[in-house]
């Protein structure tokens, strides 16, 4: 039976405040835990139900605590409404800058909803881009809410946070930024590599960090919509990137 301590303790990782101080996060549901499983992040233990356990018994690696629970104990952990599967508590990564070499990587200028940014990891998954490098005030990576968007790929896209000017004012490749107005994003030439900026969802890329875009791209407008969701911005830019690479 789970005590109220554990509970609480998980419970309380839904805040980022204490997640900062524990250094530690939640991950739910089966495929994601089964991501997190065979990832290099440290676990510190696996709630699950004993379908999940059977099913990735392989995945389960020495020194990780697994706890056998119900459906209902699991709702009273997490933030899923319906959880069958399992839940994981794992500790955070170093937020260290990587070194970029010949790559493309996104930067994201101040984007404040958490399922764009889970959105946005996915997406990069999908076209394997490794980094992404955050501003201060984007929201949190190891929010449960972003994790869950991502689907597993949170394991294999690393985010970065940073003070975005002073990052890329040491940069040398180009950076690519999305405007209303700029360089059709379909004809447009992409180096082998570079910095792809996605701006505030209602703001778009701020001033301070737009000086620093030697790019500026467009998705061309057909119809009569105000604006596109960030995500789906990125996910067009990056099609057109790799759409023409081997």
């Amino acid at each position: 039976m789970l005590s109220k301590a554990k509970i609480k303790f998980v419970k309380s990782l839904q805040v980022k405040k204490y997640r900062k101080q524990e250094q530690s996060f939640v991950v739910e549901g089966a495929k994601s835990v089964a991501e997190l499983l065979a990832s290099d992040f440290i676990i510190d233990c696996v709630w699950a139900q004993p379908g999940f356990r059977q099913t990735y018994a392989g995945l389960l690696k020495k020194g990780i605590e697994v706890v056998d629970v119900n459906e209902k104990e699991l709702a009273q952990l997490g933030t899923f409404q319906t959880n069958d599967a399992a839940l994981a508590v794992a500790r955070m990564k170093q937020n260290t800058l990587p070194i970029l070499n010949e790559e493309f990587c996104l930067v994201l200028d101040d984007l404040r909803d958490p399922g764009n940014l889970g959105t946005i990891i996915r997406t990069a998954d999908w076209y394997g881009i490794k980094n992404i490098i955050a501003s201060e005030e984007t929201a949190d990576f190891y929010n449960p809410k972003t994790i869950s968007a991502t689907m597993g790929s949170f394991t294999r896209v690393n985010v970065f946070y940073t003070h975005l000017p002073t990052f890329l004012q040491k940069n040398r490749w180009p950076v690519y930024g999305t405007f209303m107005q700029g360089e059709d994003v379909h004809r447009t030439e992409f180096n082998t590599g570079g910095l792809i900026v996605i701006g505030n969802e209602s703001n778009g890329i701020s001033p301070e960090v737009s000086s620093f875009v030697t790019h500026p791209i467009t998705i061309p407008r057909i119809g009569k919509a105000e604006s596109l969701n960030a995500a789906m911005a990125a996910g067009i830019v990056l099609d057109n990137v790799f759409r023409l690479k081997e």
